[in-house]
């Protein structure tokens, strides 16, 4: 079938909830969907003249027919749509592959074992796993060797006691110092039982273990056996503060974070049972870049293969409100879903997102971090790419209805001062920052427009304004139908402490507190943009105060006296020329040159 005929077949469609099969023209499934109105939704992919992102433009391309499904409901088309997903695997639709290998924690078989992390099991060792991720392992193979301080070197015991003097290690007390020969091989087997329990079970258990034999070493009046195990102790109760790794209070935990940029997204996920981060995952998903399509996709199909907890923390809800309940009915598990917004919850979701952004980068091979937060700012404002060249405006007035603006540019993420541009406001009485914004990005268009080389004859990928909605609305007015009309334009909007609190578009806020490296970004913009026209303000007040003494002179009116100290920079200067070399400056006769000696000779 063609794709008019497509079209015609999908108008025809009811407007019922249900699922959509394509097919190409070998008859093979490649996408399958679920819509609430079907004809709105099938349709939406024939329309003549539909732009489509590249994955589905390609789907469109090789669609030869559809079938459709009539459902009675939309949470009946959702179980249909995962049912048939799962049974056909479509080429075009976002699949979640299986994980590769396992991980474990390993306790060597030797007199002195040692604490590692491994990829496989075998016979060399006891193996506490399996995990599904690396990180989890490594975490907490770190975790432990710090707490217990157990030997991380490449020495032999107990071939190598004494034969050397201890690592660096010993003496800041991060290892035990097993090399010296002092620490019974009784007493090291104790310890490798309490670290492989410390691994093995929650935190409050294991300090109430080792509580209990340090206080029976006091009693026995082994205070230096105590005195360890009281160290272990204080290191435990150290390590749950101020980190992310143990956390008593979350017992049953996933923390779910989507980052998309370029052409890709990633899906990280922060698992923690028994109080402690025990695995990470991550899902790229290549050609995809609607986050909340990711997002809803994964959690169906993660969930599917893996028991969910009781608590489900995500950077944002889905926008298809039946996936929650589909992932309750199909694993019969009741579910919390939230989306926190402060608190140590939030701090483990920007952990999650952080995570995901590194995949991406990696991914997607721009590791620099400016041109990854370039990145991640051009998939939060649904750009269609990263926009290279950023340009952003501030007003700075002064109390007698001066006023003037600064232009800073950002290249690649970062500050290209040769584009940097100033400018006086001329058209505006009095203190109107909107009416000066408009001033300004019309002067800078028209300057565009004029052909300009240098700043002003490059076209930005994205304007950001000091400013809120205001300023957003009057610049969207001067710009509509100028060729800067397809710039996109946000305000940066700050709080009551002055720090940037969110970007304002047409479509209203985007919170960008969640996103630690764009928020990090815009600030520096931000600041840079404030301290630019704050300081060119300065200048022309100094300016400006200083040729009000100037304009005291008979003859000598303000602009005259802004000439004087363009030419000569200060009043100090001033003072010390001759008639002659007062004349050098523009507009100043030999009357005025007379004048000026003078009045500060007389």
């Amino acid at each position: 079938m063609t794709k008019q005929e497509l079209f015609r077949k999908a108008k025809s469609l009811p407007k019922l909830p249900g699922v959509y099969i394509i097919r190409n023209g070998k008859d093979e499934i490649i996408y399958i969907g679920k819509a609430k109105r079907l004809t709105n939704r099938v349709s939406q992919y024939f329309k003549p003249g539909a732009v489509h992102e590249t994955k589905v433009a390609k789907m469109v391309e090789n669609a030869f027919s559809f079938d459709v499904i009539v459902t009675n409901s939309e949470f009946e088309a959702l179980t249909l749509e995962c049912s048939l997903i799962k049974q056909h695997s479509p080429k075009y639709n976002i699949l979640l592959k299986d994980d590769k290998g396992y991980n474990f924690v390993k306790i060597s078989k030797e007199e002195y074992p040692r604490i590692t992390a491994a990829f496989q099991q075998d016979d060399s060792g006891k193996f506490l796993g399996p995990y599904m991720s690396s990180f989890a392992v490594r975490e907490m193979v770190n975790t432990t060797q710090q707490i217990f301080r157990l030997p991380t070197c490449t020495r032999q015991f107990p071939r190598d006691f004494g034969r050397e003097r201890p690592c660096l290690n010993y003496h800041i007390k991060k290892c035990m110092g097993l090399c010296t020969g002092k620490i019974s091989k009784e007493d090291y087997a104790e310890i490798i039982a309490n670290a492989t329990r410390f691994i093995s079970q929650d935190t409050d258990k294991i300090v109430d273990s080792l509580t209990k034999s340090m206080e029976q070493c006091s009693e026995n009046l082994d205070f230096e056996k105590a005195a360890v195990i009281r160290d272990q102790i204080i290191a435990i109760n150290k390590l749950a503060q101020g980190q992310n790794v143990v956390n008593k209070n979350l017992s049953n935990h996933d923390f779910i974070a989507v980052a998309c940029g370029g052409s890709n997204s990633v899906v990280s996920v922060l698992r923690y049972r028994r109080g402690r981060l025990v695995d990470k995952k991550e899902h790229v998903f290549f050609g995809e870049t609607n986050a909340d399509e990711v997002r809803s996709s994964f959690l169906v199909q993660f969930y599917s293969r893996e028991n969910p907890p009781k608590n489900i923390y995500l950077d944002e809800y889905p926008e298809d409100g039946a996936i929650l309940e589909y992932i309750e009915k199909q694993t019969e598990v009741k579910i919390n879903i939230t989306v926190p917004q402060k608190g140590e919850n939030t701090k483990i979701i920007k952990m999650a997102y952080t995570n995901a952004v590194e995949r991406l980068a990696r991914e997607s091979g721009r590791l620099n971090k400016s041109e990854r937060f370039v990145d991640e700012l051009g998939a939060l404002l649904g750009m269609d790419a990263p926009p290279k060249i950023i340009e952003s405006y501030d007003i700075s007035n002064w109390g007698d209805g001066t006023s003037v603006a600064g232009m800073v540019v950002f290249s690649d993420g970062k500050p290209y001062k040769a584009g940097y541009r100033r400018f006086k406001i001329n058209s505006v009485a009095g203190t109107d920052d909107y009416a000066s914004m408009q001033e300004v990005i019309s002067r800078r268009i028209n300057r565009y427009d004029m052909g300009e080389k240098g700043q002003f004859g490059t076209k930005p990928d994205l304007i950001l304004l000091d400013g809120g909605k205001g300023h957003l609305s009057s610049v969207t007015e001067i710009i509509a139908g100028t060729s800067f009309s397809d710039v996109p334009v946000f305000g940066m909007v700050k709080d009551s402490k002055h720090r940037t609190r969110a970007l304002v578009g047409p479509e209203g806020e985007i919170a960008i507190a969640m996103h630690k490296g764009i928020f990090k970004f815009i600030t520096e913009i931000q600041d840079e943009v404030h301290r630019f026209a704050i300081e060119y303000m300065r200048k022309n007040q100094k300016t400006k105060s200083y040729a009000v003494t100037l304009t005291k002179i008979k003859g000598i009116g303000e602009k005259k006296a802004e000439n004087l100290m363009k030419a000569f920079k200060t009043l100090s200067n001033i003072k010390t020329l001759s008639a002659e070399e007062l004349m050098q400056a523009e507009g100043i006769s030999e009357r005025d040159a007379n004048s000026i000696y003078e009045f500060f000779h007389t």
